[in-house]
């Protein structure tokens, strides 16, 4: 089959008016590579298998034409119904999914009905969402089977089209017995889309499962970004010695812009935030642990540009989902199926993390696929990022591994990552002050610490309602990189005297303080005229009113 022609815009797809002012309302200029090629197939109804790398904008491939063919769908139909199922393995990529149909569908109004059901709510809010019909609806596989067994939800004779994203974790998380309960309940002739980062046994288990003679999408990008687009840097560094390079990184601003630091534990979490909170760096958390409100709401703040670091934790559920199978090999129940998937979905997974310059592997990870999904939280899209990498002893065969995949993506047996320029000799009193606050941070200082935060964000989750999006001033009141203070902090250890600064690096440190200095003197000179106004309302940029009108 001839596939479609290379180079179109979005205006050439013939969508209409209000979804292409939602496109441009969200700065999209031109389709990406998978765009492009599945948005044509989509919009033909045509069951479409699309394998595209993560960031690659998969989620808006199949959104744009659903909305598209659903407005097809309303106007052929008398009344309105539940006419697309959209599946996805975690409540974080349910709601993140639903974001994507929210941005594109605001120009729409109440025509364009959206449903979540990812959300742990009552059966009865359920039957209350679904009883106005719904054009879309947004779930889990597991709370798709429960609303179709008991009829709250009836799409026998409405459906006309099922997307099931990241399709590679379905069955790997235990969803396969739910997937062919659900399928049960769909009528014999529908569209259905796949999407997945890989093409493993089970998506194949899969596409046989739900797809009729396809169209596969064999889209002509790699795993992940490579050349100018993204950077890998490697570092030697023992566990030692980990701690005080990432300091000395951040606090000289040689990692700039958003950043994702990776770890291997949620203890390894905290150790770090606490370690950074030591000196004056602002952080914050992101692991499974976390309510889901919590975790979608820290990644709309960063996102938002509220807080610049995240410390995330690969737990090993996520580098080896086996384990969790042998442990539930009892026939798990639904609540056990989904409290397993939110565990293993990590967060180097599917989370859409926007304008991403780097990605620190604090912990190398421990197979080839870690790596690409943590890599592929930057230079998404057509952005630039990258992936600074420490690597010690015991982690070099990972590292040679992980070398290797990315010397078959750029074509060239030499290909190697490029070594991270740092000298720990020339920062040694920097050395000397981590080293300090590491050996600081106890066992009993981190269980402190992850209950302290624990009970923070049950307090605040309940304050976490839909208004934020219409009240945002109130958005800032709660914030997720706060100090924990269970290890004591120094004021002094967040400066960085002169004294301690590279040679090579004074001119940088010197244009940073200037900025500094600049912000702090226009603040004050903001809060001097607001409190000017305040004494004299009618002194308005200097001038006293009052006095002309005399």
């Amino acid at each position: 089959m001839d596939e479609p022609q290379t180079g179109l815009n979005f205006h050439e797809l013939e969508l209409d008016d209000r979804l292409l002012r939602d496109i441009a309302r969200l700065g999209w200029i031109s389709p990406t590579l998978v765009q492009e090629k599945a948005i044509p197939f989509l919009l033909e109804g045509k069951d479409v298998l699309i394998r595209a790398r993560t960031g690659s904008g998969k989620t808006a491939a199949f959104a744009i034409p659903i909305i598209q063919n659903v407005l097809r769908y309303k106007r052929e139909a008398e009344v309105r119904e539940t006419t697309v199922l959209v599946m996805a393995p975690s409540q974080d990529l349910c709601h993140q999914i639903a974001k994507v149909f929210a941005n594109l569908t605001y120009s729409f109004g109440p025509l364009l009905r959206i449903v979540d059901l990812s959300s742990k709510e009552e059966r009865g809010t359920h039957r209350h969402l679904l009883a106005e019909r719904p054009d879309i609806v947004i779930s889990t596989p597991a709370r798709l089977r429960t609303v179709l067994a008991d009829g709250t939800l009836n799409v026998r004779e409405s459906l006309r089209c099922v997307t099931i994203d990241e399709a590679d974790l379905m069955f790997t998380f235990g969803f396969e017995k739910d997937l062919q309960e659900v399928l049960k309940h769909f009528p014999p002739v529908h569209q259905s889309v796949l999407c997945s980062a890989t093409l493993e046994e089970d998506v194949v288990k899969l596409k046989q499962l739900v797809l009729h003679n396809p169209v596969i999408l064999k889209l002509e990008e790699p795993h992940l970004a490579v050349g100018s687009q993204l950077k890998h840097y490697q570092i030697q560094a023992e566990e030692v010695d980990k701690a005080s390079i990432l300091y000395t990184a951040l606090k000289l601003k040689l990692i700039q812009g958003k950043c994702i630091i990776f770890v291997k534990s949620v203890d390894r979490c905290y150790r770090l935030k606490l370690f950074l909170e030591q000196f004056g760096i602002r952080s914050c958390i992101l692991n499974s642990e976390l309510p889901i409100k919590i975790r979608c709401h820290t990644v709309n703040q960063f996102n938002q540009g509220v807080y610049d670091t995240i410390i995330a934790s690969d737990e090993q559920l996520t580098d080896d989902p086996k384990l969790v199978k042998k442990k539930n090999a009892k026939k798990p129940s639904t609540k056990e199926v989904l409290q397993q998937t939110e565990a293993e979905s990590s967060v180097s997974r599917g989370i859409d993390f926007q304008c991403v310059s780097c990605v620190v592997n604090f912990d190398f990870p421990s197979d080839i696929n870690a790596y690409i999904h943590r890599a592929g939280r930057t230079a998404r899209g057509k952005n630039n990022g990258s992936v600074l990498s420490f690597v010690s002893v015991e982690e070099q065969e990972a590292k040679a591994r992980v070398e290797e995949f990315l010397q078959t993506l750029a074509g060239d047996a030499e290909f190697t990552m490029e070594h991270f320029s740092f000298n720990l000799d020339e920062v040694e009193a920097f050395r000397y002050r981590a080293k300090d606050a590491w050996r600081a941070i106890t066992k009993f200082s981190i269980r402190e610490a992850r209950i302290k935060e624990l009970k923070m964000e049950i307090f605040n989750s309940e304050k976490l309602k839909s208004f934020f999006e219409e009240n945002p001033r109130d958005f800032q009141t709660l914030r997720h990189d706060r100090p924990l203070h269970t290890v004591h902090v120094q004021e002094h250890m967040g400066d960085v005297p002169e004294y301690l600064v590279p040679p090579a690096l004074k001119p940088m440190v010197d244009i940073m303080n200037a900025k500094r200095k600049q912000k702090m003197l226009e603040r004050h000179a903001a809060a001097k005229k607001r409190r000017t106004k305040a004494d004299n309302p009618l002194l308005v940029d200097g001038i006293d009113y009052k006095k002309i009108s005399m």
